[in-house]
């Protein structure tokens, strides 16, 4: 590795994490002002509300890395080209391969620390993170295990089995305790429930009674429900793709089409994640035709404004390429790839006037 690869390396390096700084840091601001707007609720304080953004950040910091990787690109890339640094490096014969080379070669070690992050780190910290804000703001006791979801509802502990999107549940067992002697009064299964005009409605039952001298079934049909269990809780742990590491969404996928379920959401979400680090590369690329061409003498402001609305772009097309495939039934790989794609033969064709 030569001096000057490990120099472009550096000056890449730097302006990416500072530019990540900074995007991150003004996210965290926004999400915090919205997150005190709960304080209050339950036993959520400031401190909660600080300490769930600061838990979300992992994610967040992954999702917007190739928009970090751009501008922190221009910004490096910018100020060798600015003081004819870059013109000075060709000119002692470090071509412009070798130019693009060292700064794909770095940005894929970049991409290696932030998958890390990204994959093992970000969803241990988010689903902590939603579980706590989930347990402050309802003032329920909860816990997440391998046989369901558990809460305590007053002098009831339920066990929830599956839990659905839509405030859907199957498979739900409620024990209800006696008071002053914490003896069993009341064993209840439903096979399904919903959550309707602010209450939860119990169909299929099959109920348990322990009185003093004898015990009691019956099985109805259906029966309202009178629990403080609020849906928003159990939005935790019902499955989302954000929260997932890659390989998770790869085995909850085959497990949605071996049941014969739709699981276009998570496949969406798998490939772009697996496709995050060969856009990181592209947006990288990208840079490079960009100070070499029409970026070459502008100041630093314009070359930020410039991977801004690059990046805004970018974004854009991913969100409307996610919807396009959850909306048109289009095939979740081929939207994932398309703003990628897109990016890269932008790359390409702003190259052409390169030499």
């Amino acid at each position: 590795m030569s001096l000057l690869w490990r120099y472009i390396a550096g000056r890449v390096v730097i302006g990416t994490l500072w530019v990540l700084v900074v995007l991150v840091t003004l996210l965290g601001f926004f999400f915090l002002i919205e997150e005190l707007n709960h304080v209050g609720e339950g036993r959520y304080t400031a401190s909660d509300a600080l300490v769930y953004v600061l838990l979300t950040l992992p994610r967040y910091t992954y999702e917007i890395f190739p928009i970090a990787a751009l501008i922190g690109s221009l910004v490096g890339l910018g100020s060798l080209a600015t003081h004819s640094e870059l013109s000075a490096m060709r000119a002692a014969g470090f071509s412009l391969a070798r130019i693009v080379s060292a700064v794909l070669a770095t940005g894929a070690l970049m991409v290696l620390a932030v998958s890390l992050l990204g994959e093992v780190l970000a969803p241990i910290t988010e689903q902590y993170g939603q579980q706590m804000r989930a347990e402050k703001r309802s003032r329920q006791i909860t816990m997440k295990t391998e046989y369901g979801f558990w809460a305590r509802d007053g002098s009831a502990f339920i066990n929830i089995r599956k839990i659905l999107p839509g405030s859907r549940l199957q498979q739900i067992y409620i024990f209800e305790f006696a008071m002053d002697s914490n003896a069993l009064t009341v064993a209840t299964h439903a096979g399904y429930a919903e959550y309707r005009d602010d209450h939860w409605v119990l169909r299929d039952i099959d109920q348990t009674l322990f009185l003093e001298d004898r015990v009691e079934t019956r099985h109805m049909a259906q029966a309202t429900w009178a629990s403080m269990v609020d849906p928003g809780l159990l939005s935790f742990v019902t499955l989302d793709p954000n929260l997932l590491p890659s390989w998770g969404l790869y085995r909850y996928v085959k497990f949605m089409r071996e049941n014969g379920q739709s699981a276009t959401r998570f496949e969406v979400a798998f490939w772009s994640k697996v496709l995050t680090p060969f856009v990181t590369l592209a947006m990288l690329f990208l840079s490079v035709p960009f100070v070499f061409g029409s970026l070459r003498t502008v100041g630093i402001g314009q070359r930020v404004f410039v991977g801004v609305m690059v990046g805004g772009g970018f974004y854009l097309l991913t969100r409307i390429s996610s919807y396009m495939s959850l909306v048109y039934g289009l095939d979740p790989l081929l939207t994932s790839a398309l703003p990628g794609v897109l990016m890269l033969a932008l790359a390409f064709w702003l190259s052409r006037g390169v030499h």
